[in-house]
């Protein structure tokens, strides 16, 4: 069974790059554009399967990344989180926070890398992966 990424990134062009790339690589994505409405659904279990990682990014309007995962580590303090930013010195907002950090632009190689590894296990489906 693929794992379930939960994929936040106000800029859609972005997120649907990511989500087909991560889509082909065999895992379930689902997208998200508003950092608050996913912090809602996840924190109210409307998820009908458990979400393994979720991927956010930075800068978005209204929540930002760093408030976002204040947030989820209240209900969800375990819960993987990889966090991409154009900005370095936005990495000091995490601290402490038990986040994976990467720079834009992550490669599709790279970014495979980084969800394989945080997700352990309960990677992409064999069968799915090209």
């Amino acid at each position: 069974m693929p794992a379930n990424l939960l994929l936040i990134d106000d800029n859609a062009v972005q997120a649907a790059t990511r989500q087909t790339i991560l889509r082909r690589a065999g895992y379930f994505v689902i997208a998200a554009l508003n950092p608050s409405r996913a912090l809602e659904q996840i924190q109210s279990g409307e998820f009908l399967e458990e979400i393994r990682l979720v991927i956010t990014d930075h800068l978005m309007p209204g929540m930002s990344g760093s408030e976002f995962v204040r947030a989820l580590r209240r209900t969800h303090p375990m819960m993987p989180v990889l966090v991409i930013s154009g900005l370095e010195e936005a990495e000091q907002e995490y601290v402490g926070l038990d986040v994976t950090f990467r720079m834009k632009p992550l490669l599709p190689d790279h970014l495979l890398e980084v969800v394989g590894r945080l997700v352990g296990g309960a990677g992409p489906c064999l069968s799915a992966v090209s």
